[in-house]
């Protein structure tokens, strides 16, 4: 399996090599605008898991690795001490201490413990110092010893001034008076024996120590207790402690102390070595008056007199900074002699008994350091020269020494990369170098490498890319190939590498390779995995890039299982872009070039201490909504989806510095990323449960255990319980109404299917009806019709007769036989029996006709009446003649009698008006 080492250089450490003055591990400064407090850091102090507590002028100040917070005293007083004691924060302050611990949404609540002093007034006193000393709580002003135990305040109200006590051998010391030191026994101060060493010294710190007890004094040193008997600190440390007033003492391991003095920084004294190395303002401390120091791990913390510093003891890359800025820009280094060399763009530098030297004459811009064939070249701005520490010779007035590459199957032959070509070196006895220049090329180039032992690859970020060959002698240029933008995508900032004997270009940021057989530029497949980074040193088994892109991230690797990436933000800020430089001094040691100096790394040490480096499970600082914060011990935190909008997570691994961090979102709505800061903020999640994993991040993206965050987002209201209940109870309602509705409809469907079934059904009957009555009326108006037929045709034939008996009249013999048979025809044509069935007939059809024509017409006569009747029945005046025994003239005479007894003028028809009316 591929084994990736990671190296979080922003959070973890490795053995602390006090090698020299001048290489010291990271400082972080901590200033005054980040912490937002006072200046004065007066006592420092640390948890289990890493939270640093700090007593600042303005208050306690609580950093959890991510955020600082200050939490004021009620009174608004300067806290002077602070110590973690078994999960509470204690803390002194001006006639005032007691202790802070944190509520459920992880903000601290102070709780004062001077209400439990009995019969005691405080004489303007300030507490300095806080001790654990078994079940008790010391706490130390200048005027007394307050012991904390039981719920109970004891006071010891010495006669001289208190100015430190310490626990040796589970013993209480108490330094104070005059030249002895005292032990506190059941509430009293037993004096030790008095030593003259102690004459007129004031004690301001003591420390246990593999040799005995270690006492600090104000302006004179250090002394050794041991066996009661008290001997100085004979090292050549204790003459600048006296000289910077020493002022802190704390112990970082068996053979490390850690000096703090007032004037002049930090003193990291090896007992082992006799040594010690100086941490002050001029190597990156902000301050040289160190007021507190405490430790966690391999992390000492610092409390200045301006500002609170972290300082990453044991850490596998160190530094060298030039905080004068009298060096500038590093562009080279090299080991000559067993001197270090460095160079700049002001000149070259060496270190001398840890003193930083500069080479005379070498001011200006130095490109390029070399060992070569047993010299050292220095390639400058103004030519190339051999440098020792009291020399610097020109052997080539030639400008711009840029890169110098060995010629291969040669020992003494040399290629140079310049200002304005190519220069050719050659050694000539044992001091001798002859210096050509190469015809044929006149272009910077930059970047030089050798395809085989004549053809050469020359580069320039401006000037192009080349394929060149030269001749036998290395002095002329006899073909030259020039790669335009018709070969490779662009000719602007080309590097140009042989990698185990490739020719690689990197054309910008992707990694290209030269076919020699096809003789074209194709895409580098196996290094397309390192596009956009930089390759800034290699050899066979070693290759180093960084980062062109973002965060300038160092990788190291062997191209086959292993890869170390260094993220360490100080190193990022400090490389010069364009300009990085990876220099292997040895098998396992590397330095980066930078902008102020130069960073040392021990690659080995790293791999050895780091591959199973136990990462910090993350804490929970705060889980926060648009309503406010929530307790931090609740299983399951359950959010109103309308405070749900707007949610953020706070968490912290406080034994990690600058920790990186991966979170894992599993619910309704899934996240996952990987961010650099302890801060979490969703927005407009779906209403579900969820849960948050939360990890810190480490070697080959390794996660520590996971710290697991359930929290549940409540639907909104229209889709909580009540409101489903009350829908559910909506639903079944309108079901019920539906199925009422849908009764009703069918009800009166029913309803209206029967009506019309039953209109339907009358309407029919009505018509059966009708139409058996319009059978019957045209049955009665046929009968009528025939009736009156008879009747007419009777009366026609009678009325012949008649008229034939009148003309032949004389023919009769009997004149009262003749008169007697007139008188029967006229009889029979007035005969009421005709009459009376008409009318019987006709009053069937035309009910109340005569009755309702009398009440509108009263003077008309029974003539009248059945003229009326004929014309109804549309009767014309020949028709109506016989039927009334009359000629038509008649008719027509009686028709215009009738027609004034009714009021019609002549322009309406008379029929028409009868046969309307009703």
């Amino acid at each position: 399996m591929k084994l990736i080492f990671v190296l979080l250089l922003t959070l973890l450490t490795t053995p602390l090599r006090l090698c020299g003055q001048n290489l010291l591990p990271p400082i972080h400064n901590y200033k005054i605008f980040e912490y937002q407090a006072d200046s004065k850091n007066w006592g420092l102090s640390t948890n289990s898991a890493g939270e640093l507590f700090v007593a600042n002028n303005s208050g306690l100040l609580h950093f959890n690795g991510e955020k600082w917070q200050l939490y004021k005293l009620p009174n608004n007083t300067t806290i002077r001490s602070v110590a973690e004691i078994n999960g509470k924060i204690f803390t002194g302050s001006y006639e005032e201490f007691g202790y802070w611990v944190k509520n459920k949404y992880g903000v601290l609540e102070y709780t004062s413990l001077t209400h439990l002093i009995k019969n005691h007034v405080f004489t303007s006193e300030e507490f300095w110092q806080i001790l654990p000393y078994g079940d008790a709580v010391l706490f130390r002003s200048f005027n007394g010893i307050y012991v904390f135990k039981d719920d109970k305040i004891e006071v010891i109200d010495p006669s001289f001034v208190v100015t430190f006590i310490t626990v040796y051998k589970d013993r209480v010391l108490v330094a104070g008076g005059h030249n002895r030191l005292y032990e506190l026994i059941n509430d009293d101060l037993e004096p030790l024996e008095e030593h003259e060493l102690f004459s007129n010294k004031i004690i301001i710190a003591m420390a246990e120590i593999e040799e005995g007890l270690l006492i600090g004094t104000k302006r004179n040193g250090c002394f050794i207790v041991s066996d009661e008997k008290i001997m100085p600190f004979e090292t050549g440390i204790n003459s600048q402690l006296k000289q910077f007033q020493l002022n802190q003492i704390l112990p970082l391991t068996e053979n490390i102390i850690a000096f703090g003095t007032i004037k002049n920084g930090i003193y990291l004294y090896n007992k082992d070595k006799k040594s010690s190395q100086k941490v002050n303002r001029q190597v990156g401390l902000q301050n040289n008056t160190v007021l507190s120091m405490t430790t966690y791990k391999d992390q000492l913390w610092v409390g200045l007199d301006n500002g609170i510093d972290r300082i990453q003891l044991n850490y596998p890359l160190t530094f060298y900074t030039d905080y004068m800025g009298a060096v500038g820009t590093v562009y080279d280094l090299a080991v000559y002699k067993d001197v270090l060399y460095m160079a700049s763009n002001t000149g070259i530098y060496y270190f001398k008994d840890d003193v930083l030297q500069f080479v005379e004459g070498s001011q200006g811009h130095v490109w390029d350091l070399n060992v070569t064939h047993g010299d050292l070249f220095c390639g400058h701005n103004t030519g190339t020269f051999r440098v020792n520490e009291s020399s610097f010779e020109k052997i080539s007035n030639i400008s711009g020494g840029y890169q110098i590459v060995k010629v291969p199957e040669s020992n003494s032959s040399f290629i140079q990369g310049t200002y304005i070509g190519l220069a050719k070196y050659e050694k000539d006895g044992p001091d001798n170098w002859i210096v050509t220049p190469i015809a044929g090329i006149n272009k910077p180039a930059k970047y030089l490498c050798f395809e085989d032992s004549h053809t050469l690859w020359v580069a320039h970020p401006y000037k192009g890319l080349y394929r060149i060959t030269l001749n036998d002698t290395y002095d002329e240029v006899i073909e030259k190939v020039e790669f335009t933008a018709d070969d490779i995508p662009t000719n602007y900032n080309v590097k140009v590498y042989n990698i185990r004997n490739q020719i690689a270009l990197d054309i910008e940021g992707v990694w290209h390779r030269y076919d020699p057989i096809l003789k074209k530029i194709e895409l580098f497949e196996e290094f397309q995995g390192y596009n956009h980074k930089n390759l800034v040193y290699h050899d066979d088994g070693s290759f180093w890039f960084i980062d062109n892109e973002g965060p300038k991230k160092v990788l190291f690797s062997d191209l086959k299982e292993v890869n170390y990436i260094l993220d360490d933000m100080l190193l990022q800020k400090r490389l010069t872009p364009e300009a990085e430089n990876v220099i292997k001094l040895n098998d396992s040691i590397y330095c980066f070039t930078l902008n102020d100096g130069f960073g040392k790394l021990n690659i080995s040490e790293f791999r050895n201490k780091f591959e199973n480096y136990e990462l910090q499970k993350p804490q929970l600082v705060s889980f926060e909504d648009k309503g406010g914060i929530y307790p931090l011990d609740s299983e399951k935190l359950k959010i109103p989806n309308n405070l749900s909008q707007d949610i953020r997570i706070n968490f912290a691994s406080p034994a990690l510095r600058d920790a990186k961090y991966y979170y894992n979102l599993k619910g309704p709505l899934a996240q996952t990323a990987y961010i650099d800061h302890g801060d979490i903020h969703f927005q407009n999640l779906p209403f579900g449960t969820y849960a948050l994993n939360l990890f810190s991040v480490g070697i080959d993206n390794e996660r520590s255990e996971a710290n697991t965050i359930q929290f549940e987002i409540a639907p909104p209201w229209y889709l909580s319980k009540v409101s489903i209940a009350l829908y559910f109870l909506a639903i079944i309602g309108i079901i019920f109404l539906r199925r009422r509705y849908n009764r009703s409809k069918m009800e009166k469907r029913h309803l209206a299917l029967k009506t019309k079934f039953l209109k339907d059904q009358e309407e029919r009957m009505a018509k059966m009806e009708k139409e058996k009555l319009e059978k019957e009326i045209k049955k009665k108006q046929k009968e009528l019709a025939r009736i009156t037929m008879n009747m007419a045709e009777k009366n026609k034939v009678i009325l012949e007769l008649k008229e034939m008996l009148l003309v032949n009249r004389s023919q009769f013999p009997n004149q009262k036989r003749y008169g007697a048979f007139i008188k029967k025809l006229d009889n029979s044509i007035k005969d009421d029996d005709d009459w009376k069935h008409f009318e019987v007939n006709f009053k069937e059809l035309h009910e109340d006709f005569f009755e309702n024509l009398l009440k509108m017409y009263p003077k008309l006569t029974p003539k009248d009446l059945k003229l009326c009747a004929y014309l109804k029945m549309n009767l014309t005046s020949k028709e109506i003649a016989p039927l009334m025994a009359i000629s038509n003239r008649g008719v027509e005479i009686h028709r215009y009698r009738l027609r004034k007894k009714l009021g019609i003028d002549s322009s309406q028809n008379l029929s028409n008006f009868l046969i309307k009316f009703n």
